[in-house]
């Protein structure tokens, strides 16, 4: 890890830093307690509450790609998006053959 941090300056102070992450993790708490908020309570019609929970979930990603990985997605460089693209493609490989291996065992079952 590099002493540069997100903003682009070097040195920035702890106070900073902390105060950073503690609005990352509000965000990302937030995001969350919607997405099962919007489940629990069941206000709204299904097709509503899977189009909201899915903008919850991008929105928490750039969260998370933003406060707590330090990826500003303006500005991405080479190695940032190589990151985003081998981590993407790590997800749908263990999705993948989650779901390959559940549907095969499914099958053997009935």
């Amino acid at each position: 890890m590099s002493g540069k941090t997100d903003s682009g300056e070097f040195g920035d102070s702890p106070t900073r830093e902390r105060r950073h992450y503690v609005v990352g993790y509000l965000l990302a708490l937030v995001l969350t307690l919607l997405a099962f908020g919007l489940v629990a309570i069941g206000a709204l019609p299904r097709g509503a509450t899977l189009v909201i929970i899915a903008l919850a979930g991008i929105a928490q990603l750039i969260v998370q790609f933003r406060y707590f990985l330090h990826i500003d997605l303006k500005q991405s460089h080479r190695d940032d998006l190589q990151l985003i693209l081998f981590t993407g493609m790590l997800a749908a490989i263990m999705v993948g053959g989650t779901i390959w291996i559940l549907y095969n065992q499914m099958a053997m079952m009935g």
